[in-house]
């Protein structure tokens, strides 16, 4: 019986997926069945580390507007800052609020002065 020649198709499909986990180390980067499980669980971490990202990201925004404010109010705390700033309709997202905390620590002052003014 003649010798058959395989197809280039599963050829190509097996170095498109090399080409994904090219540096990965030893036989994750060499040996195809391993190759598909190390992808698997590459693309399901990296989907869940977006969110986690995204909760990360809140939590130090959070804790950056707290300290600033915990300085300058000594009964003051985000919550209520938050509040209060939402209730003078003064719509700031956190992100913005904790660059302007780290950069420019009088301008959250002067929101947070003019919130207190407004209360009075």
């Amino acid at each position: 019986m003649a010798r058959v020649k395989r197809g280039y198709i599963a050829q190509r499909r097996r170095r498109k997926i090399r080409l994904f986990v090219s540096s990965f180390c030893r036989a994750h980067s060499r040996v195809t069945r391993t190759i598909a499980q190390q992808k698997i669980r590459a693309l399901v971490s990296a989907h869940r580390d977006r969110d986690r990202q995204k909760r990360d990201f809140r939590r130090l925004w959070i804790t950056r507007i707290n300290a600033v404010i915990r300085e300058r109010g000594v009964y003051y705390n985000y919550s209520k800052y938050i509040h209060d700033m939402y209730k003078r309709k003064l719509l700031l997202n956190c992100k913005i609020l904790a660059q302007i905390a780290i950069l420019n620590r009088n301008c959250i002052y002067m929101i947070f002065n003019e919130i207190l003014k407004k209360e009075d």
